[in-house]
């Protein structure tokens, strides 16, 4: 891999989360769990509160449309008071959020509930967001010689923001100029990365992408943003012609600046 010349058009730098900036295991292994673990405890907390019921009913909503699917958890209207029925149906909450959880599914009401739960993990300090150690020297840098650096991730906006903001480095939110999650298109589509340019203000052209996905490498590519796949500890494996095909990084470091020299 050695040194990567980022080519002289190039005036910002968008960069993937999982697996690019931060460790595919800090989701797997940390996130998620997080959520399994905790949603009952945290829905007992935070039940008579606005935001949860917010939640729950977004959760109820998208378990009538679930209906017809194989596996399908159901929640009830609580049909009383008294902890007894409160019981009942947090658990069908807390059944619903697993079922969803072992499909992997994306859906709104499963992302808004575990952004509200991260959030409080993280201001307590019971998570707190990985970033690889290359990652904070590198954007400085890069940011020292006039570069616009960009995340875009799946994640949603808020738990992108968590993730920086409560990290292994401290606060670090000052380092990014903007985010982006799929409310701006998916990540496997050109249109996003055009739709993206238009919002920083440049041509896709300006615009160098850093993530572990071929598939999303192809979209940007597409629209004629310059791409570099990096390579991470627990990232998945790049077929050979991926290997030959596309320019790639193992550490930020390795991104050389024209206007460093």
């Amino acid at each position: 891999m050695g040194v990567l010349p980022v080519p002289a058009e190039v005036r910002a730098i968008l960069l993937d989360i999982e697996g690019t900036t931060t460790p595919i295991a800090f989701v797997q292994e940390t996130l998620f769990p997080y959520i399994k673990d905790n949603v009952k405890e945290y829905l007992r907390a935070h039940w008579d509160e606005e935001e949860c019921q917010r939640d729950v009913g977004l959760l109820r909503k998208q378990a009538q449309e679930d209906s017809s699917l194989d596996g399908a958890v159901p929640i009830p209207l609580e049909s009383g008071s008294g902890e007894e029925e409160m019981e009942r149906v947090i658990q069908a909450v807390v059944d619903n959020v697993h079922w969803q959880m072992s499909l992997d599914r994306k859906t709104t009401a499963l992302k808004q509930l575990q952004g509200h739960m991260w959030r409080a993990a993280y201001a307590t300090g019971h998570v707190k967001g990985e970033i690889f150690e290359d990652v904070v020297p590198a954007i400085r840098k890069w940011r020292e010689a006039g570069m616009k650096v960009y995340i875009y991730s799946s994640g949603s906006i808020e738990a992108q923001k968590l993730l920086f903001g409560y990290s292994t480095e401290g606060d670090i939110l000052e380092l990014f100029d903007g985010h982006f999650d799929t409310k701006i298109g998916p990540k496997v589509e050109s249109e996003s990365y055009r739709r993206i340019a238009a919002s920083i203000g440049c041509a896709t052209n300006n615009i160098l992408f850093l993530t572990d996905v071929p598939r999303e490498a192809n979209a940007a590519e597409e629209a004629d943003t310059h791409v570099a796949v990096v390579i991470r500890p627990g990232n998945a494996g790049l077929t050979d012609d991926e290997k030959s095909y596309y320019s790639l990084i193992s550490s930020f470091t390795e991104l050389f600046l024209p206007s460093s020299t």
